[in-house]
This record gives structure tokens, sequence and C-alpha cells, in this order.
């Protein structure tokens, strides 16, 4: 997955456990199977109704095709061929451990005018934000997906190589989780900012609500759904900053080795989502693309919350804040940010032809996405 896109709405820069999760409910577990202790707080109910291999008509299934974009892996993936990225004290004042053009808040004057080490504050509580979200992204919801695709518990047939990809993307993200939490360790030990971090990162809170408002069969399709759209939602700004000189190293490689994976997941997950639509039958495929607006905006949309509370840290009023947060997360701003962003990814349910459907059409455009 790209990572966190939703810390960066209005950037100049911007251009499961699959037995317990996604099982059919009330069949007893696999021979010589154990409960899996810590899958998290999502739970399927079985698998989404409509599931069913080339349950598509006109022969769908059999049009799809799926070309691995892991020939490579071996020599390319960060975890096969990076170094443990370490970090170092920044080398002179203008060395920055995360860039201002990428930090929304760090553009309003409120913010700009706080003393130096204050501002630089900011910009490390947003590095600890992209790195949070990543790890947990990654190991609480990416990783049980891939582990259901891998092992062809997700409701989808596909061809032998797909499953077998899922165990390198599985590979890859618990990597990405590693490195981010080391990382994470290491800024905090070089520069005595604590993190101060939500309990609950708030993209697992929103996924949550989703799930909650479905009824129970649709709820694994959902987590299906909403891994598919985060992992296709590549953000420009996670291109952009490798190339920033003012970064410090270990954080700028750590992006680039990031990046570098999830630009072969994007494809991945593009591919899956026709494998998925095939196996829909048509009810299941309305229910889907009537969730993709909601699923989109749930990972775009900024944590106001945890800014709210990160400003009011740094001696802002309730005032001063409310005002950041209106000025630089105004509808008009978000709203473009996530047009913007979300357009390859809707690119990809319009080739499935969803918005012929009125309502779903009008659910996009409800939510800002046409």
């Amino acid at each position: 997955m790209c990572g966190i896109v939703g810390l960066f709405v209005g950037c100049s820069a911007l251009a499961y456990c699959p037995r317990k999760a996604l099982a059919p409910a009330g069949a007893p577990p696999a021979a010589g199977a154990e409960p899996v202790a810590g899958a998290g707080p999502i739970t399927g109910a079985g698998p989404a109704s409509g599931f069913a291999p080339g349950a598509g008509t006109d022969g769908e299934q059999a049009d799809v095709s799926y070309s691995s974009p892991f020939g490579r892996w071996s020599e390319r993936a960060t975890v096969r061929r990076s170094p443990r990225r370490e970090l170092s004290a920044p080398s002179s004042d203008a060395s920055r451990y995360f860039s201002p053009e990428l930090v929304p808040v760090a553009r309003h004057p409120l913010i700009a005018e706080l003393r130096p080490e204050l501002f630089d504050t900011v910009l490390v509580q947003h590095l600890y934000r992209y790195l949070d979200f990543t790890a947990k992204l990654e190991t609480l919801v990416v990783n049980r997906t891939a582990l259901g695709i891998a092992q062809g518990s997700v409701g989808v047939e596909l061809p032998e190589e797909m499953r077998f990809d899922a165990y390198k993307i599985y590979c890859d993200e618990a990597y990405h989780a590693l490195f981010s939490v080391d990382l994470m360790r290491q800024v905090r030990d070089t520069t005595g900012i604590a993190p101060v971090l939500p309990e609950q990162p708030y993209f697992l809170r929103r996924l949550e609500e989703i799930q909650q408002e479905l009824p129970p069969h649709t709820r694994a399709l959902a987590e299906l759904l909403f891994v598919t759209v985060s992992e296709t939602l590549i953000s420009a700004s996670l291109a952009e900053l490798p190339v920033d000189g003012e970064i410090v190293p270990a954080v700028r490689e750590t992006i680039r080795d990031h990046a570098a994976d999830e630009g072969r997941h994007h494809v991945y997950f593009a591919a899956f989502l026709r494998y998925l639509w095939a196996a829909l039958d048509p009810a299941a495929r309305r229910e889907a693309a009537l969730l993709v607006p909601r699923l989109i905006a749930a990972f775009l949309q900024p944590d106001t919350d945890a800014v709210r509370t990160e400003l009011l840290g740094y001696g802002l009023t309730r005032d001063d804040a409310e005002q950041v947060l209106a000025e630089v997360y105004d509808e008009t701003t978000v709203a473009a940010h996530t047009r913007a962003t979300a357009k390859r990814t809707i690119s990809y349910f319009v080739a499935l032809d969803v918005l012929d459907d009125p309502m779903v059409e009008h659910e996009f455009r409800a939510y800002g996405l046409l």
C-alpha cells in the first residue's frame, strides 16, 4: 500500500486471519488448525454472499488474465536487497525529519510562527503518524488479506502464480511494518521527542464503523475491497519525498524503499480486483460498488481529531487549533485532494462498468469522486 495518503491532504507536492475472518460461518477448523491469537478487532462473518468462482456473466472469468509484477522480486524487493536504514543526527540546521511541504499544518501561519524547536516537533510528529499508520495498516489489515489470498480462503478463484505472489506481498508488508517501527524508535531516541499517537489508527476505526453498519455477509467483502482500494491509492507524496535533499537520509531512503515495493503491489491489486469482480454475482457487485466511495473516504480523509490533540499540545488555544484545522482541511481542499488521489483507483472501477448503475454513480458523486 502507498501509506497514509490521508495525511497529505492539501500538500503542494501532491500530484486477515483468513480462517477466522473469511472461512464459512460455522465450518469446523481445518485439521490441526489452532485458533489465531490477536487476530485484531476486524472480524468477518463468513464469505460475502455472491462469492462464487465464475459467477460473472458472459464468460468474464475466462477473460481475466494475470501477468505477475514480481518476476524479479528476489532481486528487487527491499526485504531482500536493502540494508537497515540507520539514523544519524541531522548534519545541519537545514536537515529535517519530514518535508514541511508535505505537512499541511506546517504551512499555516500559526504553526510556521512557532519557535523553531516546536516547528521541528510538528515535522517529527507527522513522521511518527506516517510510520505508525504504515506499520498498523500492513499488519492489521493488508497482511490478513494477503494471507487469505495466498491460502485460497477469500472465496476468489485465482491462478496459482497469483496466490504465490501474495506470499511475497506478505513478506514485503511485514518488512514495511518492521522498518517503520525501527525508524520510529530511532527518531524517538535521537530527538527525545515522544510520539503522540491515537490508541487506534483512524483508518481502522473507520473501517470498523463501516463494517458494523453492514450485514454480516458483506463484512469480509468490505475488507477485501478496502485492501484493494488502499493498495491502489498511490500517493505522489511517497514518490516526491525521497528527492527532498533536506530530509535526513534514513527517512528519505525508508520511504523510497516503501515506494519501490508499493508500485508492484499496486499492479497486483489492480489485477486482483478483476478476479474479485468476476467472482461476484450481480447483486454482490452492486453492494461492492456502493461501498467503494465510503472506503476511499475512510482511507483519504485526514485524521483531524489526532491533529487537534497535537496542536493543543503545542500551546495553541482551542480556538486557534480549530482555525488551523478549518483553514488547512477546508472542504474544497479535502475534496480536490481526494478526487486527485483516487483518480487511478476510480478508473479501475469505471473499467468494470460500475457507473452504469445510476445508484452507484450517485454515490460516487455524493462523495465528490466524479
